[in-house]
């Protein structure tokens, strides 16, 4: 009954409502409120405060979020184990990716790991932002750049090159910069994560390291529709090799001040505090890890302007 109870905060934590958690399990309000009740009972603490409009977990239902999420996902492995196999996974993992890695490198892992993995489902959840894993119920988040969030676990998938770049169009009516500097007087193209704008670009390396600020027309929070609109000679971008790799190689898009960029950027796969994951989380990160590398395009050559 302890394990049910907790399968049913756990839903009311994710809907926000007890309504909606009704909805979710077919149960009635009233049963979903007598459950909730019984496991404040068992544990002797308030789990949400509640008002007449919402509901909001309290310190000791965001703790109880926590263990109670490894916990399930515990019972649920060993019920697989016991029922099919030590070797079979199954169960749900839910995924955060930015959007053109999500729609490419991560769209491939799954769809393979699938294949050999059918008893699992996945959720994958596209966003250039920041993403609350803990509080949005992530299992894992793939993510560039260094890890701000101390308290989250990562594991390095390698780094990778963020490149300059813009349509040939573009260039033969704009001209083509020559030095970081020049990019002031160029249409940029700038991503917003989150809160944050991606309007300071960083050139060079050790001592000869420094920050242009640029500007430009349009701002947008999707690195597809970004790199869209470098395809159609609106501007400048600034984006990752992944992202821009195939285009550059094909002639859509030129890159450019290859000898000013900065040190590669880390990807990284983080998840959130606590205890180990289950082990279809780490089968499918350890699955990322094998496929990232193939599809590396470092090491392939770029076609770039000449200065």
């Amino acid at each position: 009954m302890l394990l049910d109870n907790l399968r049913v905060f756990m839903i009311i934590a994710e809907k926000g409502s007890l309504v909606a958690a009704a909805r979710e399990t077919g149960m009635s309000t009233t049963t979903v409120s007598e459950r909730l009740a019984a496991l404040e009972a068992h544990y002797g603490v308030v789990l949400f405060n509640r008002t007449t409009r919402s509901i909001s977990l309290t310190e000791e239902g965001r703790t109880l979020v926590d263990g109670a999420k490894s916990v399930l996902s515990e019972v649920a492995d060993l019920d697989t184990r016991i029922r099919h196999g030590a070797e079979t996974l199954s169960g749900l993992i839910r995924i955060s990716a930015p959007i053109d890695l999500g729609r490419s490198i991560i769209s491939q892992a799954i769809s393979t790991f699938m294949e050999e993995n059918p008893a699992v489902t996945i959720e994958l959840s596209l966003s250039d932002g920041y993403v609350d894993l803990v509080g949005q119920g992530f299992d894992m988040a793939v993510r560039f750049g260094n890890v701000v969030d101390s308290t989250l676990r990562a594991r390095s998938l390698g780094t990778f090159q963020r490149l300059v770049c813009a349509a040939p169009a573009y260039l033969e009516k704009h001209g083509t910069p020559r030095s970081p500097n020049e990019l002031t007087d160029h249409n940029c193209l700038v991503m917003r994560f989150g809160e944050t704008l991606d309007n300071v670009w960083e050139f060079g390396k050790g001592p000869k390291r420094h920050r242009v600020t640029v500007r430009g027309s349009r701002v947008v929070n999707d690195g597809w529709l970004i790199r869209s609109w470098a395809l159609s000679g609106n501007g400048i971008v600034l984006k990752s090799e992944f992202d821009v790799a195939e285009d550059i190689r094909s002639g859509a898009l030129v890159s450019l001040l290859t000898e000013y960029l900065p040190p590669p950027n880390p990807l990284q796969v983080m998840f959130p505090p606590g205890r180990a994951q289950p082990r279809r989380v780490t089968a499918f990160a350890e699955h990322l890890r094998i496929i990232v590398p193939d599809s590396r395009y470092g090491n392939r050559p770029f076609r770039h302007i000449d200065l």
